[in-house]
């Protein structure tokens, strides 16, 4: 494929510069099925190849998002009964270690948002098991899917679903006590900088408690590596959260990996709060 790639591939991106056009405004993180065709394929390696030569992060953050917000909806009906009966078992004991934290926290913490809710699933859980917790927000790029999630879940009074980018959303809410989660890929799609600035955001929103489960490069050393890197088929980013964290001036109050069989990435999961 690495040979195809740097042949076919190239040449096809030089000759098609309209299918490049069409095939970015889809979006390129990932390739369900068949919806893309083998030279599509060899086209999408040779973009994001280019992408990476070139140390574009921004341009390449700006892919994913174009991919959730157009095709997220078909990435959570091919993946629904995975993360039901596979992912979100799996971390059911790790949610309750951040249930544990809410409850132990000085003041109290009504509002719970996660970020890429996808259908809303994980959220659903919570809103049953996280007593303390009144509001459940789920955020997510994909508007479609949002429409579909209020369907759902309409005889879930807990639940609210907002289609758009967090960092719009931000702007519009007051200041409060906010407990934000990602779970196994959201944070992944943004640039170093744009965690950076969304961090510092949420440190100025009031009294926050973050819990990011997110994969990394198994490969990536923190020590000598300190910053982000690009890695993995999708493109996406492996990033240093626990100095990120700290760097916005975040305490992490609980750090965690685990590796997930038959993928070759580690889930870190850190937990960081500013107060």
């Amino acid at each position: 494929m690495g040979f195809l790639t740097n042949t076919v591939g190239r040449m096809l991106v030089a000759l098609c510069p309209q299918k490049v056009k069409q095939l970015s405004e889809k979006g390129l993180t990932l390739v369900l099925g068949d919806n893309l065709s083998l030279s599509e394929r060899l086209m999408r390696r040779a973009i994001l190849n280019n992408i990476e030569k070139n140390e574009d992060h921004e341009q390449l953050a700006q892919l994913h998002k174009t991919y959730w917000a157009k095709q997220g909806d078909d990435f959570v009906n091919n993946t629904e009964a995975n993360l039901k009966n596979v992912h979100l078992p799996a971390y059911k004991a790790t949610l309750e270690v951040l249930n544990a934290e809410i409850l132990n926290a000085p003041m109290a913490f009504d509002k719970l948002v996660e970020i890429g809710t996808g259908n809303g699933s994980v959220l659903n859980y919570l809103s049953t098991t996280f007593p303390s917790v009144n509001d459940f927000i789920g955020i997510d790029l994909s508007k479609e899917q949002t429409k579909i999630n209020h369907i759902n879940y309409k005889d879930n009074p807990k639940l609210k679903f907002v289609g758009g980018d967090v960092l719009d959303w931000l702007e519009q809410q007051q200041q409060g006590n906010y407990v934000f989660l990602t779970f196994r890929g959201v944070l992944e799609y943004f640039t170093q900088r744009q965690l950076t600035a969304f961090f510092e955001k949420l440190n100025a929103l009031g009294s926050i408690i973050f819990f990011a489960i997110e994969p990394t490069d198994a490969a990536h050393n923190y020590e000598t590596s300190p910053n982000s890197k690009v890695y993995g088929v999708e493109g996406s980013f492996s990033h240093n959260y626990e100095k990120l964290f700290k760097d916005a001036k975040f305490n992490v109050w609980y750090s965690d990996a685990k590796n997930e069989a038959g993928h070759p990435y580690k889930i870190r999961i850190v937990g960081a709060k500013n107060f």
